[in-house]
């Protein structure tokens, strides 16, 4: 099987071609890897931060983060050069005359500070516009970390770094992805690039992993957010955006920050399925159709299971929602539950669900539990 058939294992190495106009991304290499399922704990909604870089003389090392794809413009030059949407570093040199060149070692670094610390799946280095001037190789490292520590306090040395992706090549102009098998909780990423060059961006997929104490401190809080470990885990319909985009931090900000589907020509109706941090009651629920206002679902409800192989039992009967307005309903009784999921009727979108409650007592022994086998 190929690297091509395998998106897997998909490899691109060497330079790009030179842009010669028109779409940049028309000759974009790139592949389906499996863990984009999961949610990107790299996230700046979450809180994620690039918090140092040895060297960002050519384009800053907060482009790493932006969620939007990088863009180029041919035209635009600054002071410094060619200016790029991404990290790109100096070029490298030796000592002397006689070794003008950096040695093996020579790397550029920049640290990363995950939005929600978790389970990392999946990495993808993007080498997007960086076509003979990408890295000739990453490797990427990661940490866990209590608190906010500084970049003095990570690169010191009592801290463990455990390596994800070792020193691999990668190709310019590409998304250069990379599974993980690691199964441990991380904080912070060392992200380093071989010996200097560019990055466009970097997506950091897989499980959010909570601090108990820090829920059991909350008493009662979102159970299906993304920053407390809760997933979006099936949708029925993913054309305009995606499902996690309901269980992002805040509220939405414009339409495409939500979920939307497209128009049906049937009697049917969508829906998202969703994965609790742990076995919890919920109290109160809400959906919010921000920035929706055309679009918006006419109706929703809400169902909880108990287990994998429950039975779905309705927490929230079909209920009329209005455009660009956030509802809230307090349930007149719990609904205990692992998974939940909300129905809308016929289609459009929500921008937000969040359901308050807390764990029940076998739900946070095993939140626990899992806590401290991931190292947390």
């Amino acid at each position: 099987m190929t690297a091509q058939q395998d998106p897997s294992r998909a490899r691109f190495t060497g330079d790009a071609n030179p842009y010669g106009g028109g779409d940049p991304y028309a000759d974009y290499r790139t592949a389906d890897f499996p863990f984009t399922r999961y949610a990107n704990l790299a996230d700046r909604r979450l809180g994620a931060g690039v918090i140092a870089a040895n060297d960002e003389f050519f384009a800053e090392r907060e482009n790493l983060l932006v969620p939007e794809r990088a863009e180029f413009d041919p035209e635009h030059f600054g002071h410094k050069g060619k200016v790029m949407d991404g990290w790109e570093t100096r070029r490298r040199r030796g000592v002397s005359a006689e070794h003008p060149w950096p040695t093996a070692d020579d790397h550029d670094w920049a640290l990363v500070r995950l939005g929600a610390p978790g389970v990392i799946r999946g990495i993808v280095v993007d080498t997007a516009h960086f076509r003979g001037n990408y890295p000739q190789a990453v490797s990427v490292e990661a940490t866990s970390v209590p608190g906010s520590p500084s970049p003095q306090q990570l690169l010191g040395d009592d801290v463990k770094w455990t390596t994800l992706v070792p020193r691999t090549a990668v190709g310019g102009h590409a998304a250069n992805g990379f599974d993980v098998t690691a199964e441990q909780r991380f904080t912070h990423l060392r992200l380093n690039q071989h010996p200097d060059g560019g990055i466009a961006r970097l997506r950091v997929f897989g499980e959010v992993v909570p601090d108990p104490r820090w829920l059991e401190a909350l008493g009662t809080f979102d159970v299906v957010a993304l920053e407390n470990g809760g997933q979006a885990e099936d949708a029925s319909n993913l054309f305009y955006s995606p499902a996690t985009n309901t269980i992002q931090p805040g509220r939405s900000r414009k339409m495409d920050d939500g979920w939307e589907t497209r128009r049906r020509r049937d009697l049917g109706n969508d829906w998202i399925s969703y994965r609790l941090v742990g076995r919890s009651e919920i109290r109160a629920i809400e959906i919010d159709t921000a920035y929706l206002k055309g679009n918006s679902a006419g109706w929703a409800s809400v169902s909880v299971r108990d287990g994998e192989s429950g039975e779905w039992t309705e927490a929230l009967p079909r209920t009329r929602l209005q455009p660009d307005t956030n509802h809230r309903f307090v349930l007149p009784r719990p609904a205990v539950g692992t998974h939940a999921r909300v129905d809308i009727y016929p289609d459009g979108g929500i921008s937000r669900l969040r359901l308050f409650g807390s764990l029940t007592e076998d739900g946070a022994q095993r939140l626990a539990a899992r806590h401290q086998e991931l190292g947390g």
